[in-house]
């Protein structure tokens, strides 16, 4: 019930997150339109930008990444515990995984994560015999040298110019490139129909996403580790026996996550403000921003999973928390909803809203849209074992329907990514 409540946490960041910068169309908009959206705004407009970068961009993707980490754990203890081979069973879910993640990315949304999480899952069964330490420091590597080898990479023409004018000038280039391509496709996803912004949205996908997710696919493999690790060490299964524990991890990780978001949010501001030009700044800044940034990430994540760990085992607040649980459990379906509702409000075949909203818009329709899942979650649970995309999945894995209508006695949590 713990694992599930946290899924459902971290699914309602993760749709604020993707709301509130591409649902919303706001990374598209060019700067001079982006600074007039937030100049007219309200108050609580002007400070979301600093409080969702700090408080839930990169935040609950981790949280999301590392339960899928742990939930492999859990589904290879239960193998070994049934003397069960887990590799066929597991390679049939990854693959039935990517085949709706490659349908949620063509179809519906470019920045789908169910496929990279399928392509990547595999490489989980390279560590089912590894110690837990050799597990732990793969997962750090990656986590925190992860970034800085993307940034070497993403770098590395600025970093073999001849003079630092010919690095700035290569930069500027970059800049422009990503600013002419997003300019390309903004009028399409604000007035075109399905068929256009399908086109448009795997044109963004192959010019620009592609490479982004690509990059960023060793933390990710890193966060599945650290959950994994979690998982083996039985962390969160006997978190009664380990609340002194989180306790600790959780002043610990809050103290270093406001410093280091702290960090990020003051430059982001003087970037805002143009006090600094990111055109101008010497190549070693990206450099040392990475490992700070990676740490923000992960230390208000874990700030977040302890103290909700920390609650869950109190009597009253276990009471409002559990409510997240049906959402976690249909996190797959919920994810895939959060979607196709979110193109329809925002897209030109929709509501149009493309580049046109506010930042308190997009956070308010969230938190909207995620209490009505709530609710749905809890009444669809009440009557089926499965939310909808999850019996298929399922289905699919096992080469036959399953049985979907509720059953006596307790259910098993899923363990949707």
């Amino acid at each position: 019930m713990l694992l599930d409540t946290l899924r459902g946490f971290a699914l309602c960041g993760v749709f604020i997150s993707n709301t509130f910068f591409w649902f919303s169309g706001r990374i598209f908009l060019p700067r001079a339109e982006l600074e007039a959206l937030f100049a007219n705004g309200t108050v609580i407009d002007k400070a979301l930008l600093p409080i969702v970068s700090m408080l839930v961009t990169g935040r609950f993707i981790t949280i999301f990444s590392f339960l899928f980490g742990l939930g492999f754990a859990v589904q290879l203890g239960r193998a070994e515990a049934r003397g069960a081979s887990l590799t066929g069973l597991y390679a049939r879910r990854l693959a039935v995984l990517f085949g709706i993640g490659m349908s949620h990315l063509v179809l519906i949304w470019y920045g789908d994560i169910l496929s990279s999480y399928a392509l990547l899952g595999g490489w989980l069964l390279l560590f089912r015999k590894r110690e837990d330490r050799t597990v732990l420091w793969w997962a750090l590597g990656l986590i925190f040298m992860g970034p800085i080898l993307v940034a070497l990479v993403h770098k590395m023409p600025q970093l073999l110019a001849a003079t630092p004018e010919a690095a700035a000038a290569l930069a500027k280039a970059e800049m422009e490139r990503s600013a002419a391509l997003r300019a390309e496709v903004l009028p399409t996803f604000q007035t075109g129909g399905w068929w256009a912004i399908v086109k448009a949205g795997l044109y963004f996908f192959r010019s620009e996403f592609l490479l982004a997710m690509g990059l960023n696919l060793p933390v990710v493999f890193g966060r599945f580790l650290l959950g994994y690790y979690a998982g083996r060490r039985r962390l969160f299964h006997d978190a009664e026996q380990n609340l002194a524990f989180f306790r600790r991890l959780f002043f610990w990780a809050l103290g270093l996550g406001l410093v280091t978001s702290g960090v990020g949010a003051v430059l982001q501001q003087l970037f805002i403000r143009k006090i600094l030009n990111p055109e101008t700044l010497p190549t070693w800044v990206p450099f040392t921003m990475q490992p700070i940034r990676t740490m923000g990430e992960v230390a208000i994540a874990a700030t977040y999973v302890s103290g909700i760990t920390l609650l869950f085992h109190k009597a009253a607040w276990q009471k409002v928390l559990v409510l997240l649980a049906p959402v976690g459990r249909m996190a797959l379906t919920n994810y895939l909803c959060q979607s196709i509702l979110s193109v329809l409000v925002f897209n030109g075949f929709g509501l149009g809203l493309f580049g046109k909203v506010k930042p308190l818009m997009p956070v308010l329709y969230c938190l909207g849209v995620f209490s009505v899942q709530v609710v749905v979650s809890h009444l669809w649970l009440s009557r089926f074992r499965f939310g909808p995309a999850e019996w298929v999945w399922r289905s699919l894995t096992y080469g036959k329907a399953q049985p979907m209508r509720q059953e006596t006695g307790p259910v098993q949590p899923a363990l949707a990514p």
